[in-house]
């Protein structure tokens, strides 16, 4: 028994009790190669099937030792009470020994668990230093840690750390609302909304409610600014998930105001010198306000209309000033088509027609056409169409206007060298006319050729050209389409005035 009990312990004493020394050293052989295999102690321990040979050894040891004993006699009869004493005592050594690598692989666990918080904690550092978006994917990996250890090892000295890695896990996320970033800040904060729906949310205490407010701050600043610099799009950028996310916020409260003030800013600068871009960019707020969820914001679209009105206008008259003229007559005949019981409608047309005729005489844009035509006597300019095609005159001077002239259907067109000398002199002939009564003063003209449809006649060019206008006469003129066989058709419209 005594035997069989030192065998127990794995030290083979009970071998050495009887001496049987081969077989204590397979003992000792055994116990060194677990203690070989087992440590240092690791997180996953000794493995199960090792554990139960080495069990299996001390079963057969102890059996074997306790049968060899029967045949070989201990001197004294002490001796045997003696080592079964000792053999209980002793079998504390492997219980012990059992309980401390119990303690040192829980302790190697703990280490394991520490190591994984500092690699979530380095995916944390390792994101902060990028754009969200770039840094996406490693704040989701350290969530995955902290997830794992705050819900799987709540007890461990790293579960316990998980909650404080949390709070600076957002502040981190969060970083570009603390800087004032405040666009740049709507999409972390929003991702930080979703985190409680993949973590305990009882982990993250006070920060599950954290983001909504600072997202709210950040969705009207971003907003905002996008309405000063006419960003926001037809979406209504900003401001419009601002009012779709927190429709009851006191941010969201503030966007009516806002949206007024931006439209009184933006209106007043088309009185400005830049009318043309203040016009767009009040365009672009109109688009912007009218795309807002709330009806009542989204209602303050048409605010901008009499701005944009006043700012197609003024944008007309500046592009005159600047020599634009192609631009000037396009704007301000769809000012005209607009707005037709506007005020300024006649004044429009008349700027359009004068930048008509500069965009081919560059002379009849120096200066706008005068608002008022002058006072005083106003001589007759009939001119006539000897022409197969109806023509449209323009002219600008100290007035502005335009005549068409239907064609002459009996009319054809003349040789370069004959259309001079025999344009509107055939007696015979009833030429379409029309007599224009105009103040003395500088004129330019425009002849525009029409053909049946009221197109531009086919090979034939438009023909601008100037004339002065003095008290006292009554002129004619007479336009005409000369054929050339070098140029193979029409060529210029030619006018004559006598």
């Amino acid at each position: 028994m005594a035997v069989a009990l030192l065998n127990l312990t794995g030290l083979g004493l009970g071998y050495v009790l009887i001496r049987r020394w081969f077989r204590a050293l397979l003992c000792w052989a055994a116990t060194g190669w677990l203690l070989f295999a087992a440590l240092p102690a690791d997180p996953d321990g000794v493995p199960g099937g090792l554990v139960t040979g080495y069990l299996v050894v001390l079963a057969a040891a102890a059996a074997d030792g306790a049968w060899a004993a029967r045949r070989t006699p201990v001197g004294g009869s002490w001796r045997p009470v003696v080592a079964a004493a000792v053999g209980l005592l002793l079998l504390a050594v492997p219980a012990g020994g059992a309980v401390y690598y119990g303690s040192a692989r829980d302790e190697a666990v703990e280490r394991m668990l520490l190591d994984r918080l500092d690699e979530g904690d380095r995916a944390v550092e390792t994101a902060s230093a990028k754009p969200f978006g770039a840094g996406r994917e490693d704040y989701r990996a350290a969530l995955a840690v902290y997830r794992e250890l705050g819900e799987d090892h709540a007890g461990s000295r790293a579960g316990k750390l998980v909650p404080g890695r949390l709070d600076a896990y957002y502040r981190a996320v969060a970083a570009p609302y603390r800087e004032k970033k405040h666009c740049e800040a709507i999409e972390p904060l929003t991702y930080l909304r979703s985190v409680p729906d993949s973590i305990d949310p009882g982990l993250l205490g006070d920060l599950v409610r954290y983001p909504d407010e600072p997202l709210a701050d950040s969705m009207y600043a971003c907003g905002v600014s996008q309405l000063r610099d006419a960003s926001a799009g037809s979406s209504g950028g900003a401001l419009s998930e601002l009012l779709r996310t927190f429709p009851e916020s006191p941010q969201a409260g503030k966007v009516g105001p806002a949206v007024s003030k931006e439209i009184s800013s933006r209106t007043a600068a088309v009185r400005g010198g830049s009318p043309c871009t203040a016009t767009e960019a009040l365009r672009r707020l109109r688009t912007t306000t009218a795309a807002l969820p709330d009806r009542k914001v989204a209602a303050l679209a048409k605010d901008t209309d009499g701005g944009i009105r006043n700012g197609v206008y003024a944008c007309g008259l500046d592009e005159f000033k600047d020599k634009q003229f192609g631009e000037a007559r396009k704007t301000l005949t769809g000012f005209a088509d607009t707005y037709r019981n506007d005020k300024r409608r006649a004044r429009a047309r008349d700027v359009a027609i004068a930048a008509e005729i500069a965009d081919t005489r560059a002379a009849a844009g120096k200066r706008l056409p005068p608002e008022h035509a002058p006072g005083g006597s106003r001589m007759e300019l009939v001119i006539s169409n000897d022409a197969p095609d109806g023509v449209e005159v323009l002219y600008t001077g100290p007035v502005t206007g335009r005549v068409d002239i239907r064609g002459c259907g009996s009319c054809t067109a003349y040789s370069w060298t004959a259309g001079a000398l025999r344009a509107c002199k055939d007696t015979g002939k009833n030429y379409p006319h029309a007599t224009l009564r105009l103040p003395a003063g500088e004129y330019h003209f425009l002849y525009k050729h029409r053909g049946s449809t009221g197109s531009s006649a086919a090979g034939v060019s438009s023909y601008a050209d100037g004339s002065r206008i003095q008290p006292g006469y009554r002129y004619t003129g007479c336009t005409y389409v000369t054929t050339s066989t070098s140029l193979g058709g029409g060529t210029t419209d030619t006018v004559s005035t006598r």
